[in-house]
């Protein structure tokens, strides 16, 4: 009875799991849902904006292309960007192998720094010296993720444009997951800075502009403006992968209870009727022993 008791008692656990795995299942595809739209709608926008902004560097000399400028590559910053939460899957930990393979082989020789956009990227590199720590940060980067806007967003964006024109850094790079859909990610190591040319049939990038009103004002306004959307781009895409993530990985986490429910019954059905049978050749037994 004792065994009987044992798998009761699991039995209960894992249907107190089933029940939440399912609850963070729901709230992840409502989540998802408005994550979802978000990053369709702006990713067009996003995507023509960052072609114009390619052919507008390209066609810049290069006292003007400020934020094309080619260097060597000295010193490397990675953007690494994941979530604070985990029971997403490998989410977050296709970020960290991602940022692992590229300081190990494009950039080993190289000084790498990497900014955590997410808890579980620092905790998995406070360890050691990559960390990016600064007092010009306008907060810490984590808390992006409290309350995502485009103004916060744009904050961070500037700081990361601030150090390539500085010098701090000769290439800024964004690790994180682009969105498919609801079961499929795709970890994207994306060049931030320097701007890349636009890429042609005829490998050219020469292109003529009318500038209106003039020169400066497209260099002032519509290259910067055209990074920050890239970067909250990069972050309402993992924002979204991260909801879909988490609501696949839950659903698999459900079934697999409903699974598991299903053979601890068998298995306690298996051991009452042992038990029952055991009790009734014990009783059978005893009678014997009394009609002898």
């Amino acid at each position: 009875m004792a065994n009987l008791k044992e798998i009761r008692n699991r039995i209960t656990s894992v249907s107190s799991t089933k029940q939440i795995t399912s609850a963070m299942k729901m709230v992840s595809a409502a989540k998802l849902k408005k994550a979802q739209d978000a990053i369709t709608e702006m990713r067009p926008y996003s995507n023509k904006l960052q072609e114009i902004l390619q052919n507008v560097s390209a066609s810049l000399d290069n006292s003007e292309g400020i934020y094309s400028e080619e260097r060597g590559l000295n010193k490397v910053l990675i953007v690494g960007i994941t979530s604070n939460r985990g029971l997403c899957g490998g989410f977050n930990n296709n970020v960290i192998k991602k940022i692992k393979t590229l300081i190990d082989s494009e950039y080993k020789t190289s000084n790498v720094s990497i900014l955590t956009v997410g808890k579980k990227v620092f905790d998995a590199f406070k360890r050691t010296d990559l960390v990016l720590t600064s007092d010009n940060l306008p907060f810490k980067p984590e808390t992006i993720w409290d309350d995502l806007s485009f103004d916060r967003s744009s904050e961070l964006a500037q700081f990361l444009m601030s150090q390539f024109l500085n010098k701090n850094y000769d290439k800024i790079v964004l690790v994180y997951n682009q969105f498919k859909n609801a079961a499929v990610q795709e970890v994207m190591g994306e060049q931030f800075l320097p701007v890349l040319p636009p890429v042609s049939e005829d490998n050219s990038s020469s292109v003529d502009y009318l500038y209106e009103p003039n020169k400066a004002f497209i260099l002032n306004e519509l290259i910067p403006k055209s990074l920050k959307t890239q970067f909250f781009k990069a972050l309402l895409d993992s924002q979204a992968s991260e909801h879909g993530a988490r609501m696949t990985a839950m659903h698999k986490a459900t079934d697999n209870a409903s699974d598991l429910i299903d053979e601890l019954k068998l298995s306690y059905n298996k051991a009452r009727q042992a038990a029952i049978t055991g009790e009734i050749l014990e009783i059978v037994g005893g009678a014997e022993a009394l009609n002898n």
